[in-house]
């Protein structure tokens, strides 16, 4: 599901300098860093950076008693030598201690280390982060390194996505007429606009029927946060130029959206039903622009027919590895429901942090929510995704009170939006662990032993030796103890309790179940006592014993168990190598599996289609195509992950859920894929449909840490999800000549990016979204420069000094016949820039 072990970085340190004593005296503000990539080697398998040391202090940086700490998301090889120490703290943790021959660094001097990586660095999130100095006379103090800078050099770089690609790529798609477009996405079942509008201003009434009565209330304060004109809401007689939200028949969920110059009547026969198509009328309202000097604004004449293709359209947010405030879980809410979007999976808690109260167990949020430096674990996690040192820090010391939550679950039931919690299980349970630990010794302190054990969640005896995805050695809880599962019913019965607080139903938990590595349990004295009593094979049997005790608690209080896919697997053994495959014992439970293992090129391509024509009930969360925190393309200034591919705007767009091979293009490091990876993988029969719940996007937060590189992340790509999990089957997925197909599917995606530029940009704006500005892709030809972007509706500025682009610079109108270095930028409507782009004339 997530990064994968995949680099190694030896460190070698040439250090030529002069010794120096009295270590805590160095200002360790005046210690600059640089990082920088170099190149690849050994055909792409090894890659070659620099960390470069510089000392800005009037004194040497010493030679001894110091020790650097910072996180990488790849494994670094632990080393010892004369000059330097390498080590791994624990996850993505290192340390590096100088040797015995290391010499400090005089004033103005600078030492480079060499970082040999054995794979191949993408882009600048490769980078270390979270850099600090501890003194080994203070070893409790981190003290932050302030001076470090990313510096990468893609002139060094292989294989990467040109401004020539972009432009070639941007090429392919001539935009639509604005006046032919669909005002409105994801695209409705039916839609006809006629001539004239409806004005909606101060003297418009919403007229309801008395069950919708909720969401006349919504609209009534919506469109008064939009354009300042404030609604009155009556369930009396349908009146001439007003809103009228009637009740009829239709199928659950559906509606019909009519807008005339006399009034616009929107129908459903649920508070759902009616929902979507206030959301409907709120796109078709933002996509006009207010009368100037009058509160008034003016919606086009249309009448739509529609309906949610999916029932479950889901997004999933981590807010474990980085935290997120509620201000923007909210707005991210909001934007779910615009482009009706069903179900909010919540990562609320992970290996690095534990992100929700729950009464009677504090250290889960005192211990659990809080990072920094630490040597023992018991006030606070080890830092992680490049946090820092400082558990002061507001986003150190982050998670959502019970009040927060219910806030949030009101604020989501309002939307028609379902709260899904994650309590992260088996595995990447260590902030959880960590927190009850620091219980135990507190109470054992006390002489407690009965309330220290209550809620263990390890075996204190446990020899096992493992390695977790990210590199963590003590993150999965011991299934053979009791214990857990107090605690796991604990959580279970408080966020029951949040739930009733907040009126909102709790239907499902989702438990994680994910990425429990091998060697776990296998030397844990009270799990291999388990597997003798209840003669087990092995300690491989412990999986199945787990998901039978979640069941057993949570059917009585009728949640059904959600997971990740690994929850409907189990392990066996294929010529001595180990093999996953479904498990048939919970094919027939209420089992929820989110599945997102089908990474094209890594050989489970079919997974998702096996588990549902296994009987599980699936929801298709493909890291190939729905996993917003992979970069957008293969740029060394596009942030993300790649390990499971490259994921652009088409990724989302392309999808086919029932048969996403027959659209697959390029293989997870972003080649062309060959057909013949797909030859012998299971496809979804007809049963198998039948298990299809919906679709979800994730996005993970490893990379992640503010809010506004997580709406660049987000969008546009969101839109492009919201498209395939709501509109009905489009043509060009339905038509088997290969021919035709492709035309329909240029025409269509044509369509779409124009409205995406012209329509939906204009409508995020709006709302101060900071969403993807796309790079401007550039094209030199006899000494012209020729200039575009991926979607219309940007305007290109462009500088010919050295200086980035403003809008006050030079307007790109026709290509460029200036001589020296050019750099280019797209601009928004609201004056917003995106990268830059910089060539050679």
């Amino acid at each position: 599901m997530r990064l994968k072990k995949c680099l190694l970085i030896a460190f070698l340190l040439p250090f030529v300098a002069v010794a120096q004593k009295g270590a805590t005296t160095y200002p360790v503000k005046d210690l600059h860093v640089k990082w920088t990539f170099k190149e690849h080697q050994n055909r792409n398998k090894q890659s070659l950076s620099l960390l470069t040391f510089i000392n800005k202090a009037a004194q040497p940086f010493p030679a001894a008693n110091w020790s650097l700490y910072f996180n990488s998301m790849k494994e670094i090889e632990v080393k010892t030598s004369d000059q330097l120490i390498i080590e791994q703290v624990n996850g993505d943790l290192f340390r590096i201690r100088p040797g015995k021959s290391f010499k400090a660094i005089n004033k103005g001097d600078s030492v480079i280390l060499d970082m040999v990586a054995l794979d191949e660095i993408v882009n600048f999130a490769d980078a270390p982060g979270g850099l600090y100095l501890v003194w080994d006379n203070q070893p409790d103090k981190g003290l932050k390194i302030e001076h470090y800078d990313v510096e990468p050099v893609e002139k060094y770089l292989k294989n990467v996505v040109s401004p020539l690609d972009t432009y070639n790529r941007n090429s392919k798609f001539i935009p639509k007429d604005k006046k032919t477009l669909i005002k409105l996405l994801p695209t409705p079942v039916f839609y006809e606009a006629r001539p004239g509008n409806f004005s909606v201003n101060a003297v418009t009434s919403i007229n309801s029927d008395p069950a919708f009565r909720n969401e006349a209330e919504y609209l009534s304060n919506e469109l008064f946060n939009l354009f300042k004109i404030k609604l009155v809401v009556s369930t009396g007689a349908s009146k001439e130029k007003s809103i009228q939200l009637v009740k009829n028949n239709l199928p659950e969920d559906e509606y019909q959206l009519e807008i005339t110059a006399q009034s616009i009547t929107l129908s459903a026969s649920n508070a759902t039903g009616i929902f979507y198509g206030l959301q409907s009328l709120k796109s078709l309202l933002l996509a006009n622009s207010p009368v100037k000097g009058a509160k008034t604004v003016l919606v086009s004449n249309v009448s739509i027919k529609d309906a949610p293709r999916f029932k479950y359209r889901g997004l999933m947010l981590d807010v474990a590895r980085n935290f997120h405030p509620k201000e923007e879980v909210l707005r991210i809410l909001d934007l779910m429901a615009l482009y009706k979007l069903d179900v909010f999976h919540f990562h609320i808690t992970d290996d690095e942090a534990w992100r929700i109260e729950i009464p009677g167990l504090p250290e889960l949020t005192a211990i659990g929510a809080k990072r920094g430096h630490s040597l023992t674990n018991e006030n606070a996690l080890q830092p992680a995704y490049s946090s820092g040192p400082d558990t002061t820090e507001v986003l150190n010391k982050a998670f959502y009170t019970k009040a927060d939550f219910v806030e949030i679950l009101k604020y989501a039931a309002q939307r028609h939006i379902e709260v899904i919690p994650e309590i992260e299980s088996p595995g990447h349970a260590r902030a959880a662990i960590k927190s009850m630990d620091t219980r135990y010794s507190r109470f054992m302190a006390k002489g407690m032993r009965a309330e220290a054990e209550q809620y263990l969640l390890r075996d204190i005896n446990d020899k096992s030796v493992y390695s977790s995805a990210q590199y963590w050695n003590d993150n999965i809880v011991c299934v053979a103890l009791p214990s857990v599962y107090t605690f796991l019913n604990k959580v279970t019965e408080s966020l029951q309790d949040i739930y009733r607080q907040a009126h909102v139903p709790l239907k499902t938990i989702h438990f994680g179940g994910d990425e429990v590595p091998q060697g776990v349990w296998e030397k844990s004295p009270l799990c291999l006592e388990l597997v003798k009593q209840a003669k087990m094979k092995s300690t491989d049997d412990l999986w199945s014993y787990y998901v039978s005790k979640l069941q057993s608690m949570l059917k009585p209080k009728g949640i059904v168990l959600s997971g990740w896919e690994e929850f409907g697997m189990m392990k066996t053994y294929l010529d001595g190598h180990k093999l996953m495959v479904p498990n048939p014992l919970f094919a027939n439970d209420p089992v929820q599996l989110d599945v997102w293992n089908n990474v094209i090129g890594g050989g489970t391509e079919d997974l998702p289609y096996r588990l549902a024509n296994g009987s599980y009930k699936v929801v298709l969360t493909c890291s190939s195509n729905f996993y917003l925190d992979m970069a957008y393309n293969r740029s060394l200034t596009e942030p993300g992950h790649y390990w499971a591919g490259f994921v652009n705007m088409e990724k989302l767009f392309s999808f086919i859920p029932y048969d996403y091979y027959k659209n697959a293009k390029e293989n997870n490091k972003g080649e062309p894929v060959s057909r013949s990876v797909f030859v012998g993988k299971d496809r979804l029969t007809d049963f198998g449909k039948s298990n299809i719940l919906g679709l979800k996007a994730a996005l993970w937060t490893e990379k992640i840490s503010n809010t506004e590189l997580l709406e660049f992340m987000l969008l546009p790509r969101l839109v492009g999800f919201a498209e395939r999990a709501w509109a009905a089957d489009p043509a060009w997925a339905l038509e088997k000549d290969s021919v035709k197909s492709e035309a329909a599917y240029e025409d269509s995606y044509t369509d779409f990016k124009t409205r995406v530029g012209l329509i939906e940009f204009p409508k995020l704006d709006q709302g101060g979204w900071n969403y993807r500005i796309p790079p401007v892709g550039v094209k030199v030809t006899n000494g012209e420069i020729a200039g575009n972007t991926e979607f219309p509706g940007f305007n290109i500025y462009y500088t010919t000094n050295g200086k980035e682009p403003a809008v006050k610079d030079k307007l790109y109108t026709s290509p460029i016949k200036e001589k020296g270095v050019v750099k280019l930028r797209a601009f928004n409507a609201k004056g917003r820039g995106g990268n830059t782009t910089t060539v050679q004339n």
